[in-house]
């Protein structure tokens, strides 16, 4: 069998003594996937499938779920700034297809009501909240360990303390670290029944993937890759210590820890030799890579989806952020929690909301044994800041320079005889790799010759063509790639669309109310 040196799979085992793993594929219950052999819809169909496992939906609910979710972060960015000091903080609805934006007064409602958005008055601030949660933090060596973790519930506009309260002891001394708030007096503060402590979710086991230290005694350190970055990949910290060598499940060589950080934060990173190539992939245990296109933080209520070589692959959604989690080693700051559920051996795996990288599995509290699992992750965009790490992205990153190529049909979005004039309409054409097909996506925008990808007239009617113009800000040229492969504008929330299903050379584009079909789907390459 061929071997594929690759450590871009976010996990890199399967199932205990059971199944072997080669440079982070698994090779005895699966094949291991090629770039080649699995398409991007393949994948795409498993992480639905596990998805509506999870999250228990239907197919269409949960592609609204996504394309929503592809927009919603732009949105709340956007409010956030607009809102100043009476914004109160942002979740997603059950459903994942509306923005609640709490506000402290009726003014700020009326606005997020315009901006297409539902308003939640509130009586305290974010910041009022996080001003209380930074109390608590700075207290956090007074936290008894019958505190699990505490953070900012926006959606209750409180900040919880969770503790043990199998005692009176246990919840007077709960009540007394929450009282160190300044916000405990005005009742901004309330302290919530926790029956399991977090504790970090790797596990000792000999000779499984991948692998930390130098086998003494015949035990190994095992975690899970986390995300590919230029060199190596991210984990999370308390797998190993700067220094630690890596194996892969076969024994094979694979890296060093090159910086290691636990508690506190819970991040580290392996460069890997010469033998291993990042790919911009996670694997999805189904035979299958879903590629990693970014790192847009999701927001509370939007769909997690997580991947360890203990439980594989598991969905959820987004619960909390910026957790303080008291762990028996120490206080660890600004993780997320999600109830998409980890085991022991998860450690380090990745964590995404659609095709964005959120961050790497840290502790669990309940387990997938549990009726109400919570896991805790780190999340990513910190770690590549603190090591200055660059992501490796299906794009390549920012700046890359890619075709956009239609699934239904193999054609590339072309600039017609590259003429990069204003108002220049795009249409499809055969892939021939020239400069009026290449786009330099920056996450939002996708740039050619000098100009921008841009909805004509700012419409958002079904039918505007798409063209070109010169970069302005508008947000008519924003867009979003979605984990189901819809090119979404931002401004229209709706779908790039090669026009009647065209299957022809120079057929145009339009946008169109998003419907999941083929003339609807886009990927880079």
């Amino acid at each position: 069998m061929k071997i594929l040196k690759r450590s871009a799979l976010s996990t890199v085992t399967a199932l205990f003594a059971s199944i072997t793993a080669v440079n982070g594929l698994p090779v005895t219950a699966h094949a291991a996937p090629s770039e080649e052999s699995v398409s991007e819809s393949e994948a795409a169909r498993e992480m639905f499938s596990a998805m509506r496992r999870d999250l228990n939906v239907g197919e269409e609910q949960l592609r609204r779920r996504l394309a929503f979710e592809a927009i919603a972060p732009a949105m709340e960015k956007d409010l956030r700034a607009q809102l100043g000091e009476s914004f109160g903080g942002s979740w997603l609805n059950e459903e994942g297809t509306q923005l609640i934006v709490a506000v402290t007064d009726e003014a700020s409602a009326a606005r997020v009501r315009r901006a297409g958005a539902e308003p939640r008055l509130v009586k305290y601030s974010k910041a009022q909240l996080d001003r209380a949660m930074a109390d608590l933090d700075r207290n956090a060596a007074s936290a008894p360990s019958s505190v699990h973790s505490w953070y900012v519930d926006v959606a209750t506009n409180s900040v919880v303390v969770q503790a043990e309260s199998g005692t009176s002891l246990m919840a007077s001394r709960a009540q007394a670290f929450a009282s160190l708030s300044s916000g405990a007096k005005d009742g901004m503060v309330r302290v919530e029944a926790s029956t399991q402590a977090p504790r970090p979710a790797y596990d000792l086991r000999g000779g499984e993937v991948y692998l930390i230290g130098d086998g003494a005694n015949g035990s190994y350190g095992v975690c899970s890759v986390g995300f590919s970055v230029q060199g190596g990949f991210v984990t999370a910290g308390h797998c190993g210590s700067a220094g630690a060598p890596t194996k892969s499940g076969n024994g094979t060589a694979q890296g060093t820890f090159r910086a290691s950080t636990f508690p506190t934060n819970d991040w580290a990173w392996v460069a890997t030799n010469s033998s291993w190539t990042p790919r911009p992939w996670v694997y999805n245990y189904s035979n299958a890579n879903v590629l990693v296109s970014g790192s847009t933080e999701a927001g509370i209520g939007a769909s997690i989806c997580r991947s360890g070589q203990t439980t594989q692959w598991r969905c959820g959604t987004l619960q909390a952020t910026n957790v303080t989690v008291n762990y028996s080693n120490g206080p660890v700051y600004g993780l997320a929690r999600t109830n998409a559920c980890a085991n022991p051996g998860d450690s380090g795996g990745s964590v995404l909301s659609g095709n964005q990288a959120q961050g790497v599995t840290s502790g669990i509290a309940g387990g997938c044994e549990s009726a109400s699992p919570q896991t805790f992750y780190q999340p990513v965009n910190p770690i590549l800041r603190a090591y200055g790490l660059t992501l490796i992205t299906s794009g390549g990153g920012s700046g890359a320079t890619k075709g956009l190529v239609s699934r239904m049909n193999g054609k590339c979005i072309d600039v017609p005889n590259g003429n990069f004039a204003d108002g220049v309409q795009v249409r499809m054409w055969g892939c021939n790799g020239s400069n009026a097909q290449l786009f330099t996506w920056s996450g939002e925008r996708l740039t050619i010759g000098g100009k921008c990808l841009d909805v004509s007239g700012a419409s958002t009617a079904n039918g505007t063509r798409i063209q070109l113009a010169n970069c302005n800000g508008n947000r008519a040229q924003d867009f979003v790639l979605s984990a189901a492969g819809d090119l979404v504008s931002y401004l229209a929330n709706k779908c790039v669309d090669i026009e009647g299903f065209n299957a022809n050379d120079d057929a145009k584009l339009s946008i169109y109310t998003c419907t999941g079909t083929s003339n609807q789907k886009w990927d880079f390459k």
